[in-house]
This record gives C-alpha cells, sequence and structure tokens, in this order.
C-alpha cells in the first residue's frame, strides 16, 4: 500500500473569524476516502488561525503570535476530531520542529510513533510546535514541514492542497494568459528566489516555500502534486484516477513537459 502525506494550509482551513467548517469537513471526506487505499499522514496548518478566531491579537507580535497558537491548537484539533468522529477514525497530535530531523534520537522516536500510529489505524495529524520553542528551532512554514515528514516517514508522495490550482508559468494574477504546468521536472534557481508573498495573513508560505518543498523532495527521488483545497475535484482525480485537469505534479521520474 502506497504512502501519502497530505498537507493543507491555513487558508483552506479557516475563514478570517471562523473555522471554515465546510472546506475542513470536505477535506476530512477526502482524507476517509483515500485511507481506503493509501497509508495517510495529516500535516496541517491553521493553528495561531483558529487562535484568532477566539482571541484578536496582532500575529505579527511573536509572543501574540504564540499565544494564539495556544489557543488555536485545540480548537484546530477539536475540530478535526469532531469532524472525523462522524466516521470512527480516530486522530493522534504530533507536534514537531526542525530540530526533530537533525537528531537521530528524536527522528527515531517519530518515525516509530507514525509506524504505531499506522499499524493501530490512527490518523496522525503532525504540526509545527510554534508554541514552546525558537525561531532558529522551526521550519517556519509548514511546506517544508511537510516535505520533512514525507521524506521520514517514507511516503511516496506530498499532497498539497493549497489556496492555488497548481503552479502557472506566470502569475495568474497579473497575466491572463497565465497558464499551469501540470509536470515540473526541474526547479531553477531563480525561481526559489523570486518575491512572493501569501494569500492570507495567517499563512506563512507561499509558492516559492511550495517550490522549495518540492524540489527537497525530488532530490530525494520523492513526488509532489500541488492543487486546489477549496475544490478538491483534482485531488480527487490525481489519488483515484490517475489524471487530473488541473494541478501540478512535481517529479524528476517523469519526462518534464
Amino acid at each position: 500500500m502506497k504512502r501519502i502525506v497530505f498537507k493543507v494550509g491555513s487558508s483552506v482551513l479557516t475563514d478570517i473569524d471562523n473555522i471554515a467548517k465546510e472546506r475542513m469537513l470536505n477535506l476530512v471526506s477526502l482524507i476517509v476516502q483515500a485511507r481506503k487505499k493509501y497509508e495517510v499522514i495529516l500535516v496541517t496548518s491553521g493553528a495561531v488561525a483558529a487562535g484568532y478566531t477566539a482571541l484578536k491579537l496582532d500575529r505579527k507580535k511573536e509572543v501574540s503570535k504564540r499565544l494564539l497558537a495556544s489557543v488555536g491548537q485545540p480548537i484546530l484539533m477539536s475540530s478535526y476530531k469532531n469532524k472525523f468522529d462522524i466516521f470512527n477514525v480516530d486522530i493522534a497530535q504530533i507536534l514537531l520542529t526542525e530540530e526533530d530531523f537533525d537528531s537521530r534520537v528524536h527522528t527515531k522516536i517519530f518515525q516509530q510513533i507514525i509506524e504505531r500510529t499506522l499499524e493501530n489505524n490512527i490518523l496522525a495529524i503532525v504540526n509545527e510546535n510554534d508554541i514552546s520553542t525558537t525561531p532558529e528551532q522551526l521550519f517556519g512554514d509548514n511546506d517544508q514541514l511537510s516535505a520533512h515528514v514525507a521524506h521520514y516517514t517514507n511516503a511516496d508522495i506530498l499532497i498539497i492542497l493549497s489556496d492555488i490550482d497548481g503552479y502557472y508559468d506566470a502569475n495568474p494574477k497579473e497575466n491572463p494568459n497565465a497558464k499551469i504546468r501540470k509536470i515540473v521536472s526541474k526547479i531553477e534557481e531563480a525561481e526559489l528566489s523570486q518575491c512572493h508573498t501569501p494569500n492570507n495573513e495567517f499563512a506563512t508560505g507561499g509558492i516559492v516555500t511550495k517550490l522549495k518543498a518540492a524540489q527537497y523532495l525530488m532530490k530525494h527521488d520523492k513526488e509532489m502534486f500541488l492543487c486546489s483545497g477549496f475544490n478538491l475535484q483534482s485531488a480527487k482525480e490525481f489519488l483515484f484516477e490517475d489524471s487530473y485537469d488541473k494541478g501540478t505534479l512535481f517529479s524528476n521520474k517523469l519526462k518534464k513537459l
């Protein structure tokens, strides 16, 4: 059975003042369906945004962001639990930092926990522990975290569910003729250094962090699929029909188109 890692961003999971309940339920339904065919791990963002639904603090201030994350993490996990309970799926929370992948001991513990959750049919939900750690201990975005989770758990592919449909050959906001690149087998350095900000104030990534995640995985002979988390049709087509209309597959195993 193939193993996949889903990563979902804050912009998909939350609106400004609320958990996006319908989108979260759609995500949960997709994961439940995917678990019939794949071993599944979920990497989720959204703790800070969830915290903001209960406490209006300035997330640009480090202490406020930490407090928002501490308030939001149980809100986020409670929302997940309520929805996975509908399908009788047990979940486990795992909080990591970049340092957990720099220590053989910590990495081994993480790998053992993941294997045990899968053996017991429990869905592991991973997030970055940005509450009590220093910036040097963090990836800073869950695109990088999810890529490392995929690599160190020996997953076959990372599926990033984002606020964009895929990786375009130009900025679609500026160029109406921009087209999605369906397959990317090589990422140039200029693409990694381009300036691009997140579309959502609670998101910490952007297209560049996704490209860095894809490059990391391709260096380790793994694949990444980037598609919309608002409309899950492309994800379903990719996972269950081996085809897709929208979305971008990053893979050095295929001929570049």
